[in-house]
């Protein structure tokens, strides 16, 4: 147990801090030595335009009227939702449609099929073409200006496929396109 000039010790040791603790708090709450309000600065106005009473927003504010939207702001609930005058139709979701096909490839306007041989030691057949009077001899396998690829040499068709997008036709065999013979 402590004696009693002891604990009197202890006060006052905790008095002088109290004190020492409310002189360092200013009164605002504002922690630091030195932060007490200054009498000796001049006084500086706040940085307003015009300091005047501004009388047409007073006149606007006292002439507009109160109107209440009908809910009671004392209840918890929430009003019905308005109901609109005219409830515009919801428009028909459009329906995705797939994406055309293109058509089939073809060769070029004045490109014809006018005929077909083999060679007689048994290899595969041989398709002539013409482009006005540049004959073009090809096989099966075969690439045509570097755009079409012979497929199948037929009797009556020639199929081919267009290189860069893979899309497949045949061009019919046409027996009055032969070039002239010179």
């Amino acid at each position: 147990m402590m004696s009693q000039k002891a604990k009197a010790a202890l006060l006052l040791v905790l008095i002088l801090a109290a004190g020492g603790v409310y002189r360092y708090v200013d009164s605002d709450g504002a922690v630091g030595p030195g932060n007490s309000l200054d009498i000796t600065k001049a006084y500086q106005p706040l940085p307003v335009e015009n300091p005047q009473l501004q009388r047409w927003k007073l006149d606007a504010s006292r002439k507009t009227e109160y109107r209440s939207s009908g809910r009671d702001l004392f209840s918890e609930t929430l009003p019905p939702a308005p109901v609109p005058k005219n409830k515009p139709q919801p428009l028909p979701t459009p329906v995705p449609q797939p994406d055309p096909t293109p058509p089939p490839p073809t060769l070029p306007p004045n490109m014809k099929y006018y005929g077909y041989g083999t060679i007689p030691n048994g290899t595969a057949k041989r398709a002539f073409l013409t482009d006005g009077e540049d004959v073009f001899i090809v096989g099966e396998g075969d690439t045509l200006l570097g755009r079409f690829r012979i497929l199948h040499i037929g009797n009556a068709s020639l199929d081919f496929e267009e290189i860069s997008s893979g899309r497949r036709n045949s061009a019919p065999l046409d027996e009055q396109a032969a070039p002239a013979a010179q």
